[in-house]
C-alpha cells in the first residue's frame, strides 16, 4: 500500500539522464500553473557535476567498471523503442489496401544518445480540468452533448536553452514516423506567437516554439494560457490559489523532480466521461469518500549520496473515507523481533481488514442499481465457504504481513514470510476451511502448529496425489510460512526476550521515522554475495530460456543472461549501501520516505 514501493523503477529513469546543463532559465514555477491543473510532472533539469558526483546512484552508473552494463541497458531500451514503431513494411503486410508506404528512416544509435540529452533541461508535464461549462453541457445529454468533443487538457513545457536545433530535430523526425497518418501542418498565430496546428487521424495539437522555451497541448484555450503564462502572463487565478497545493507545499520544490495530483479532480475526469457507466460513477465515487483524498504530492532529492524520494497522500483521515484502508500503525510489530543480524532484507507491511470490507461494503450499498444486492449475494457465500460471518474473519488476521530474507544469494528457500493474527484457534479453523484437502498433515510442537501444505494436488477418498509443498506454522501472534519447515524452526528458535539478536542497524533506521509505522523496508546490499548472485541469476535465466513457451521468451531470458555476464559485481558493494523506507499515517494524511544510499 505504500506508493514508494516504485521508488526502484524511479532510480533508473533518474540514472537514464546522464548529462549535466549548465545554468540556464527555468520554465514556470508549479504555483504559476493555471488553478485549474489536475497534475504536473516538473523534471527540474540533469544535476550539475558535483551533485552529480557525491551521490552514490550517479556513481555508480558512472563507473568504468559499470560501462559494460551501462551500454547494453542503453541499447536495451533503444533496441525496445525501435521494434515497439510500427513500420511501413509490416503496414502493408496486414493491409492489403492500405497505399504504398515510403520506407521511413531509422534511429540510430548516436541520434538515440543525442535525444536522451533533451533530459539535461527543466520541462513540466501537466494536464487542466475540463471547463465548467463545457462539463455541464457534456452532462446534460441530448443532441447537445453528442456534440461537445472529447477533452484532452495536457500540456507540456520545455526550456529549450542551448537545445533549440536538437529538439527541432527531435519534433520534426516524431513527426515523421508514421508515414501512413502524415499530419497537416497549419501555421497560426496563438497568445500572439506564431505556432503549428497539427492535425492527423489520431487528433489535433499545437505547437510552438519561441524565445527559451517550447509548448504544446492538444486544446487551444489550454495552448494559448500555456504560451501567456510562459511569456509572463499567469492566469489569474494559479495553482498557488488551491487549498490542496498549498497543503502540499511542504512536500514540493527542489530536488529534481517533483509531483502533484489533485486527487479529487480524478472524480471530474471519470464524469466527463461519454460511457453509459456514468450515471452509476458519481454515487460510487460519493460512497467512497474520493474528496476527502485531497491530493498526491512527492519529490525526488539527491542529499549528498543519499537519493531520497519522499512523498504523501494527504486529507481529511477522519474515520469514514478511503483513508480507513491504512493501518494507524505499530510501534512494535509481531514480526520485528525475527530480524537478525544476518538479515539482507526486512519488509512489514499492515492493511486495515476491517476497514477496507467496511470501505467496499459501503460502496456497494450506495453504488449503481442491485450492487447492493450483489454484495449480500458475495458475502453470503463467502461466509457459507469460510464457516464464520466476513467481519468476525477479517478481524482474524492483524493486517500485518512481513517478509525476511537472511540467504546472500537469495535463495527462496531461506525467505520467510509472516503473517500476524489476532487469535490462533480462529486461525486455524480458518486456514482448514480455506485449505481444505489441501493440508496433508497437522502437527503441534510447542506453542506453534505445523501444517504441510500441497501447492500442486489435493488429498481425496480415492488416495493421496499432492505435491510442491509448502509449510506453515501457526503460532498465538503470528503464521510463519516457507518452502521449507526447518527455515520455520529456525527462526521460531530465536529468543524473544530483551536481549534477543535483533539488528542494531535496522532498529536504528527504524528509529528516524515516528514511533507507529504502517509500512517499512530495509535492503543491506553490502551483506549480498554479488559474485554468487550473478552466478545463481545466469543459471536461473538459462534455465528459464531452455523451458520457455515462445521463442520471445527465450530471446528474453538470453538477453538477460547475457547482460548478467557482462555486469562486474564488483561495483555494486563499491557504490550502494542501503535502501530503506517506510510510511505511516496521521491526522494529515499517509506520508512515505524512502532512500536509497
Amino acid at each position: 500500500m505504500r506508493p514508494a514501493r516504485a521508488f526502484p523503477a524511479l532510480i533508473l529513469l533518474l540514472a537514464a539522464a546522464v548529462h549535466c546543463p549548465t545554468a540556464h532559465a527555468q520554465v514556470p514555477e508549479p504555483g504559476q500553473l493555471p488553478g485549474n491543473t489536475s497534475f504536473y510532472l516538473y523534471w527540474h533539469g540533469t544535476p550539475s557535476g558535483d551533485i552529480r558526483k557525491s551521490n552514490s546512484l550517479y556513481a555508480l552508473w558512472d563507473d568504468p567498471d559499470f560501462a559494460s552494463a551501462r551500454s547494453t541497458w542503453m541499447e536495451s531500451f533503444w533496441n525496445e523503442v525501435q521494434n515497439n514503431k510500427p513500420t511501413a513494411k509490416s503496414k502493408a503486410a496486414t493491409d492489403t489496401t492500405a497505399p504504398k508506404q515510403v520506407s521511413r528512416p531509422t534511429l540510430t544509435r548516436e541520434e538515440f544518445a543525442q535525444y536522451i540529452t533533451l533530459l539535461d533541461n527543466p520541462f513540466v508535464i501537466g494536464a487542466m480540468r475540463e471547463p465548467e461549462a463545457l462539463a455541464a453541457k457534456r452532462a446534460s445529454g441530448g443532441t447537445a452533448a453528442k456534440d461537445v468533443p472529447a477533452w484532452n487538457g495536457v500540456y507540456f513545457i520545455y526550456d529549450r536553452w542551448g537545445k533549440e536545433e536538437l529538439l527541432s530535430k527531435a519534433v520534426l523526425r516524431m513527426r515523421g514516423q508514421n508515414t501512413s497518418d502524415i499530419p497537416k501542418l497549419t501555421e497560426i498565430t496563438a497568445a500572439g506567437v506564431p505556432a503549428l496546428k497539427i492535425e492527423s487521424k489520431s487528433g489535433v495539437s499545437y505547437w510552438a516554439e519561441f524565445g527559451k522555451h517550447a509548448v504544446g497541448a492538444q486544446e487551444l484555450s489550454v495552448f494559448e494560457q500555456i504560451i501567456q503564462l510562459v511569456n509572463g502572463k499567469p492566469a489569474a487565478t494559479t495553482l498557488a490559489h488551491s487549498p490542496a497545493y498549498e497543503e502540499a507545499k511542504p512536500l514540493l520544490g527542489g530536488g529534481v523532480l517533483e509531483f502533484f495530483v489533485a486527487i479529487p479532480n480524478l472524480k471530474d475526469i471519470a464524469l466527463e466521461s461519454s460511457s453509459k457507466a456514468v450515471p452509476s460513477a458519481k454515487p460510487l465515487l460519493d460512497a467512497i469518500k474520493l474528496d476527502a483524498l485531497h491530493s498526491l504530492a512527492g519529490h525526488v532529492v539527491l542529499d549528498g549520496p543519499k537519493t531520497h524520494l519522499e512523498g504523501a497522500i494527504l486529507g481529511d483521515t477522519t474515520p469514514g473515507s478511503l483513508f480507513d484502508i491504512w493501518a494507524d500503525g505499530l510501534a512494535n510489530p509481531a514480526s520485528l523481533p525475527y530480524v537478525s543480524p544476518d538479515t539482507i532484507y526486512y519488509s512489514e507491511s499492515q492493511f486495515n481488514l476491517p476497514g477496507i470490507y467496511q470501505t467496499i461494503k459501503h460502496a456497494f450499498q450506495q453504488g449503481p442499481q442491485n450492487s447492493a444486492q450483489l454484495f449480500v449475494a458475495l458475502e453470503s457465500m463467502a461466509q457459507t465457504r469460510i464457516g464464520m460471518p466476513l467481519p468476525d474473519a477479517l478481524a482474524v488476521p492483524s493486517g500485518e504481513i512481513a517478509w525476511l530474507q537472511t540467504s546472500p544469494t537469495f535463495d527462496d528457500s531461506q525467505k520467510l514470510y509472516l503473517f500476524g493474527i489476532t487469535d490462533k484457534t480462529s486461525s486455524l479453523r480458518l486456514a482448514r476451511s480455506l485449505l481444505g484437502d489441501r493440508i496433508s498433515s497437522e502437527k503441534n510442537e510447542g506453542d506453534a502448529t505445523f501444517l504441510k501444505i500441497s501447492l500442486g494436488g489435493t488429498q481425496s477418498a480415492a488416495g493421496i496425489m499432492q505435491y510442491n509443498f509448502y509449510y506453515l506454522a501457526v503460532t498465538p501472534s503470528l503464521i510463519f510460512g516457507s518452502s521449507r519447515s526447518d527455515n520455520i524452526r529456525k527462526y521460531l528458535g530465536q529468543s524473544q526476550a530483551a536481549d534477543s539478536p535483533v539488528s542494531k542497524n535496522i532498529l536504528g533506521v527504524r528509529s528516524k521515522y515516528p514511533e507507529k509505522l504502517n509500512g517499512f523496508s530495509y535492503f543491506d546490499f553490502q551483506k549480498v554475495d554479488w559474485p554468487a548472485l550473478k552466478a545463481k541469476w545466469i543459471a536461473d535465466a538459462k534455465k528459464s530460456a531452455d523451458k520457455a513457451k515462445s521463442n520471445e521468451e527465450a530471446d528474453r531470458q538470453k538477453k538477460f543472461g547475457d547482460w548478467l555476464a557482462g555486469v562486474n559485481p564488483d561495483v555494486f558493494p563499491r557504490h550502494l549501501h542501503i535502501m530503506a523506507g517506510a510510511s505511516w499515517k496521521d491526522t494529515k494524511g499517509v506520508h512515505f520516505d524512502e532512500w536509497l544510499q
